[in-house]
């Protein structure tokens, strides 16, 4: 899970559907990613044009920092 990632969009209020546009792919595939679903996680071009986009003032090491949540 991308804590930091989901707390950043939530106060810029950026949609998991406006990152799935950028990255033409199905706001499902983001938010498998964002939430953990999806182990790989963002590719590294992914996680470039995201960053590029709509957060350049943030580290990529903070937003992009994975946590394992626990049940």
């Amino acid at each position: 899970m991308y804590r930091n990632l989901l707390e950043v969009m939530k106060k810029k209020g950026v949609t998991a559907l406006q990152i799935a546009n950028l990255l033409e792919c199905r706001p499902a595939t983001v938010s498998d990613k964002l939430n953990g679903v999806v182990k790989c996680g963002f590719y590294f071009s992914e996680a470039r044009r995201i960053k590029q986009v709509f957060f350049q003032e943030y580290d990529y090491d903070f937003l992009f920092e994975q946590f394992d949540e626990v049940a």
